[in-house]
């Protein structure tokens, strides 16, 4: 595994590793995994999808200051690059970018990459800019490093719709591959934010899990439920818990994020698309994402 802190350098390395897979006849398929860090079990599964997928395995790590809100937690994100190396190192990835702050932004950002109307609701209402600088920097990413695949968490579904619309709005050569919500063992959805939480915020914040998972039986479970109900239900399941200050409950159509009407149904019936059942909740200073995504197929 090799570790890079410049872009020149990276590309060289890419470039040389192409050019030798060609001499051999072959296309060299590369499989990125952009983070911000503080690495767990929800991004080595990331890892281990790209590993299985493509020849080479590039993971950046980078806190992206552009993407943070003036009053967000920037300078106090979690950043611990050595547990980040070594997990890289177990999952096979053959190249780490780490670039600085300086290195990605060397002078003021005056290009930015926006996504209209995915980027207004949800997480976008309540975090004006925060998909302007996930957009932006993953494009530069997707320049640098010229993935075949890139890989993204389901737990920021509306990340991932957002990056896949960037994709095919502006032809990038890449497909966007969606993994799973992996979860802890009493259902806390994986957070590098997570370690935050005190031990009274982290038992309440199992409401969301537990809510979600109820909205999403309730919805399977046939007959004329609408979103509506829904709304309500879950409104009503996370309010109660006192340390749990709702930002948004919300569901809406997958990946369009148009908010459903309070008399459509959820079940899968009456629905032709996907629905998005998500929430954002605040536990003391610390604000958790959650989802469940209804399909014709059922949960993903």
């Amino acid at each position: 595994m090799k570790t890079f802190t410049e872009i020149r350098a990276l590309r060289e390395h890419l470039q040389a590793e192409r050019f030798a897979a060609a001499g051999k006849g072959e296309d060299l398929r590369v499989g990125l995994v952009p983070t911000m860090g503080y690495l767990h079990e929800g991004h080595a599964s990331l890892l281990r999808k790209a590993r299985g997928e493509n020849d080479l395995v590039v993971l950046s790590v980078f806190v992206n200051p552009i993407q943070f809100g003036p009053n967000e937690d920037f300078e106090r994100y979690p950043r611990d690059a050595e547990k980040d190396l070594a997990l890289a190192e177990r999952e096979g990835v053959d190249a780490v970018f780490m670039p600085s702050v300086e290195e990605m932004y060397p002078r003021p950002t005056w290009t930015k990459v926006k996504v209209a109307e995915l980027t207004e609701r949800l997480c976008g209402a309540s975090r004006p800019g925060h998909f302007d600088g996930v957009t932006t920097v993953v494009s530069k990413l997707f320049h640098i490093v010229q993935p075949a695949r890139a890989y993204f968490g389901q737990k920021d579904a509306q990340q991932v719709a957002v990056i896949a619309q960037m994709t095919e709005d502006l032809n990038f050569d890449v497909e966007i591959v969606p993994c799973p919500i992996v979860r802890e063992a009493d259902g806390l959805a994986l957070s590098s934010r997570n370690v935050y939480l005190s031990p009274e915020e982290r038992k309440a914040a199992l409401v969301l899990s537990r809510s979600l998972l109820q909205a999403r039986e309730k919805a399977q479970a046939g007959g004329a439920v609408t979103a509506g109900e829904i709304r309500a239900d879950l409104t009503r399941s996370i309010g109660g818990e006192p340390l749990a200050d709702i930002d948004y409950v919300e569901i809406a159509d997958f990946p369009g994020l148009s908010p459903l009407a309070d008399t459509e149904r959820l079940d899968d019936a009456g629905r032709g698309a996907d629905a998005l059942i998500a929430v954002a909740v605040k536990f003391g200073t610390t604000r958790l994402i959650d989802n469940v995504i209804l399909t014709k197929k059922g949960m993903a």
